[in-house]
């Protein structure tokens, strides 16, 4: 029997539309795209995926859908098939209005699950028309689709209920992804929008709660062994499962903050019959993000250093010194003036601390997120511990439903 190939580019994350504290970034998106693009066309891939979180809101700008189509116009000269399945930040409505019409272009797209565990499962044709790969394209599970509410039921049991959903929806799409397995050797891969036990994160990469109670996180043992490659999107730093070459988060291609400080880069998976062998591509840097923080005399170096360079970075500027600085902006501005370089942020952690011990929230709300808040609410009424997890489960929920109605908020 002849062994056939086939080259998959797995990409995931691209959260077009995102701002860096309030600045827009459409410029490194399209610079983005048009570098996969080139990509696509120069290595010669026949099949593109991409693993969730195309657009950063429900609701993406006319400049967003623009990049979007754009670029699936371009690219489809060179490439048979794309896959997109919706990620947490997508809307499944949204993404999937121009289904059939994308379809008949060869582009697949995904956005929620249904009754029907099948409507997940593609089969992608080669160009003789016969079979080269099956595709479980399950997209971010809501956990209004997975799991069931119980009266009753502990913090522990919903979070087993939760996985245990996964687990179950990932092992009935397998089963009937294996009855489309005309062939010994043709490949499957599936596809997931979730956060892996044992991930890594990064500071301000933007990454949230998928669920209520912990972090929900998704064990390997959730995915079925006939899966012969894991294209998996929502955490924003390139990195395997358990160990597996097969199994992999292909990361952000655009840091998504000041904390993306790694490299960025795509997954290239060529397979020969079921055998999967990768390639991390590195993603060139669009637009350099550079985060100085220390003392000041740190601080004034790295920024002479820059001006002196001539580089052009977006700078985020965190002074942690001992001294108390109350004129750190105009210091930053005097050394930056004229400069092509530009500060989004300035943060005083030493005010911010002086702010802290006199509990003064008001000054201290850009440091908390949206939990630590609730936190330090239950501290300041005096809660008795006994109360408070299911205070902070109902917060969870409240929170988890209202970020399904609008992801970016």
């Amino acid at each position: 029997m002849k062994t056939t190939s086939l080259r998959i580019l797995h990409t995931s994350d691209w959260h077009i539309g995102r701002t860096l504290y309030g600045r827009r970034r459409y410029e490194t998106f399209s610079a983005f795209l048009d570098w996969l693009a080139d990509t696509v066309r120069d290595r010669h891939v026949d099949v593109l995926i991409v693993a969730g979180d195309v657009f950063d809101t429900s609701a993406p700008s006319n400049r967003a859908q623009e990049l979007y189509y754009r670029f699936l116009c371009r690219v489809m000269p060179f490439c048979r098939h794309i896959v997109v399945v919706a990620g947490n930040h997508d809307s499944p409505s949204f993404l999937t209005a121009p289904k059939e019409l994308l379809r008949a272009l060869n582009v697949h797209v995904v956005g929620s699950i249904s009754d029907d565990p099948g409507h997940e499962i593609l089969r992608l044709d080669g160009p003789d028309g016969e079979p080269e790969l099956i595709v479980c394209a399950v997209p971010y599970l809501r956990d209004r689709d997975i799991r069931v509410v119980e009266p009753g039921e502990s913090i522990e049991d919903k979070e087993r209920n939760l996985i245990d959903g996964i687990r179950r929806h990932y092992a009935a799409i397998s089963a009937q992804a294996e009855t489309y397995r005309t062939r010994p050797d043709l490949p499957i891969l599936a596809t997931g929008h979730l956060f892996a036990s044992g991930g890594q994160t990064a500071d301000g990469d933007g990454v949230r709660q998928l669920y209520v109670g912990s972090l929900a996180q998704v064990t390997a043992d959730c995915f079925p062994d006939n899966i012969d490659y894991l294209a998996l999107g929502h955490l924003h730093i390139p990195q395997k499962i358990g160990g597996s070459e097969t199994r992999r988060y292909s990361g952000s291609p655009v840091p998504m903050g000041f904390g993306e400080r790694g490299a960025k880069s795509v997954c290239l998976v060529d397979f020969a019959g079921r055998q999967a062998s990768v390639e991390c591509l590195p993603v060139p840097v669009f637009q350099e993000l550079e985060r100085i923080e220390g003392a000041w005399e740190a601080i004034e170096s790295r920024l002479k250093a820059i001006a002196a360079g001539g580089g052009h970075p977006w700078l985020e500027i965190i002074y942690t010194g001992s001294e108390l600085i109350s004129d750190l902006r105009d210091r930053v501005e005097a050394l930056t003036a004229g400069a092509d370089m530009e500060v989004l942020r300035i943060k005083n952690a030493r005010i911010m601390e002086r702010a802290l011990e006199r509990d003064d929230d008001a000054d201290t709300l850009d440091a908390l997120d949206v939990y630590e808040v609730f936190e330090r609410c239950l501290a300041a009424h005096g809660v008795p511990d006994e109360q408070r997890p299911d205070l902070r489960l109902a917060y969870r929920e409240t929170v988890a439903s209202f970020l399904e109605e609008d992801p970016h908020a």
